[in-house]
């Protein structure tokens, strides 16, 4: 299957979260937090929403970091993904 987001959303797959801290110490799957750091999969075209022009800042294979409780998060293929409107992107990573 392939998803293709719709006017100003953005198709986000996670980075795996970390599985010790800096420390060493191990972390459980409980108090794993969600990650905010992710990369571009998909980008809609933008266009006019809510009266106002939309241009789409984001490309496939961007790392973005993402507001920490925005989108909406779905399972295709085994594989998890998130959709978000590109204004719940916080900040592009770049190296």
């Amino acid at each position: 299957m392939k998803l293709t987001p719709l006017a100003d959303r953005v198709l986000l797959k996670a980075f795996e979260a970390e599985e010790t801290t800096s420390s060493g110490i191990i972390l459980s799957t409980a108090t794993k937090e969600k990650p905010v750091i992710s990369q571009v999969v998909a980008v809609g075209p933008g266009g006019i929403v809510d009266g106002n022009e939309v241009v789409m800042t984001v490309k496939p294979g961007d790392k973005v970091v993402v507001a920490k409780y925005a989108g909406t998060e779905i399972k295709l293929d085994g594989v998890e993904y998130s959709i978000v409107k590109q204004s719940d992107i916080l900040a592009v990573v770049t190296d």
